[in-house]
Order: C-alpha cells, then structure tokens, then sequence
C-alpha cells in the first residue's frame, strides 16, 4: 500500500478496539495523518470544514440508530468514504445505503479483514486526496489568537483527544502544568467545557492541524 494516504478522522470512544483500530492503521498505512473525535457533535463539525481520505466510525461512539447517524454524516459531506464498526455488521443497515462509499465490518473483523476494507475505500479514493498535508501550527500559519505557543501546542493536543498525562508526556511537562493550561485555555476562549473550546479552536481556525500525526 502507498505511504501517502493523507488524513484519516478516527470516531470512536477510548476503548481497547479504538487502540487496536489506531495500531492497525499505522502499521497498514505509514503515511496516514490521524485525528481522533470521541464525541458526535464534533464529528460533524469537523466534517463540516474538510473531508477525509477515510472516516473510521464505531457505532459504540453514539446511542442513536447507526443509520441516523450516517444519514447526518452523509448530509454533511456526501462523499466522504466511511469504514464503520458494528456489533451487527452488515446486516446492521438496510440495502439504502449501500451506493455510498462506505463499508461496514463486525467489531471481532480479524486484522486482514480490516486492512482489506481500508485498501478497498483508499482504492476509490481521487489521487488528489491522497496528497492532503498537515496544516502548519496554528502559530505559524493561523489567525491571531489569544493564546501562548504552549498554549496553542497544547490545544492542538486536546483537539486530537489526548488526555492530560498524554499531553504532558508528549510536551515534557507535569500534568499539573497541563491542567493549568486547559483552565488558561477556557478561560481566554471563554468556553465553560472542554468541547466548547474544541469546537470553537476548529470555527476560529485557532488549530488548523485538526489532524495529528501519530
């Protein structure tokens, strides 16, 4: 397979599957840029600003209808290739959607399975997406925001769903010093949560990396 795949948003809880899902894709992929979203709002809102070499969605991130969920996706960005994760499988969904380009496997897929379906959807993916790039920083590249350089380099680890000891061992800083950055970032956004600040990073173009690199 290419090295260059572009951007993959990967769209499921933090589970031991998702973990498993991330080491596949690296290992079968190299080239591949991976955000990850843990919450549907902000799926959809990510997918509002750009479309994806490859949308990855396990079911287990949402309690609404598979099929709801994917009528949304598909309202939003109507060519977007999917690979979803379902207990059911296939036979989760009724033949309606089957034109779309997107897959369905079962949560137990063996690896091959898996790596089969990804190489199938890149395969029907325009050469021209496959060539997508990393944004730079938001500190190099952005518009003005309120922010420090650590600031922003933290933020652009939150927008990708780490967690404060991953931003800490990421940036060699204390997980103290981490928290006291998320508090300094909702405070100058004026965000009361964490998915506020997430959602308003993306609209402001405070992080244009809503991708990273794992």
């Amino acid at each position: 397979m290419s090295s260059n795949f572009g951007a993959a948003l990967v769209a499921a809880p933090a589970t031991l599957h998702r973990q498993g899902l991330l080491a596949l894709l690296r290992e079968a992929c190299p080239g591949l840029t991976i955000c990850l979203v843990s919450d549907t709002d902000l799926l959809l809102n990510f997918l509002q600003h750009r479309s994806y070499t490859l949308l990855v969605l396990d079911e287990a991130l949402t309690t609404r209808p598979l099929l709801v969920l994917l009528e949304r996706l598909y309202a939003v960005r109507s060519t977007q290739h999917v690979l979803c994760f379902s207990q059911a499988g296939s036979s989760a969904l009724p033949p309606l959607l089957y034109p779309r380009p997107w897959t369905i496997l079962p949560h137990a897929a063996a690896p091959h399975e898996v790596s089969g379906a990804i190489e199938q959807l890149l395969a029907h993916t325009p050469p021209r997406a496959w060539a997508l790039k990393p944004s730079l920083p938001a500190a190099a590249a952005g518009p003005p925001t309120p922010f420090s350089r650590r600031e922003l380099e933290v933020l652009r680890l939150v927008v990708a769903d780490y967690c404060n000891q991953d931003i800490a061992n990421e940036l060699c800083l204390s997980v103290r010093t981490v928290e006291s950055h998320r508090r300094a970032l909702l405070q100058k956004a004026g965000a009361r949560t964490l998915v506020g600040l997430v959602v308003q990073a993306v609209k402001q173009g405070w992080v244009t990396t809503t991708e990273v690199s794992l």
